[in-house]
């Protein structure tokens, strides 16, 4: 028995069509490459404007809190005695007294 399938001839493209095609791809390359140049070049540029404001880190005085107490705590890691100078110039303390209740702004880490 033969077979009787039909079989689909092969694809052609006329002069135009190819030129269609062509251009096509031409038109998508072109594209693409200028995206990517867009993106690349915005990378490597500086942000301009402000920088996000971040809130300062702060804390509320409890009662028998000191400088010292509030330094040690806060930056365990830092000098006791700059972390307080930092605090108390941050802050406009002249002495060392802060009260109850008080919020103090701490230094940035």
């Amino acid at each position: 028995m033969v077979s009787t399938a039909y079989r689909r001839p092969p694809l052609r493209l006329t002069r135009r069509g190819r030129a269609v095609v062509l251009g096509f791809f031409i038109v998508l390359a072109s594209v693409a490459s200028a995206i990517l140049l867009t993106t690349a070049s915005r990378a490597e540029q500086p942000r301009i404007g402000p920088a996000p404001s971040v809130p300062a880190p702060s804390v509320v005085v409890q009662p028998d809190d000191t400088l010292w107490s509030i330094a040690t705590r806060t930056a365990p890691r830092r000098d006791p005695y700059a972390a307080v100078a930092e605090i108390r110039e941050i802050n406009g303390i002249e002495g060392y007294v802060v009260h109850p209740g008080q919020t103090l702004e701490l230094p940035r880490s």
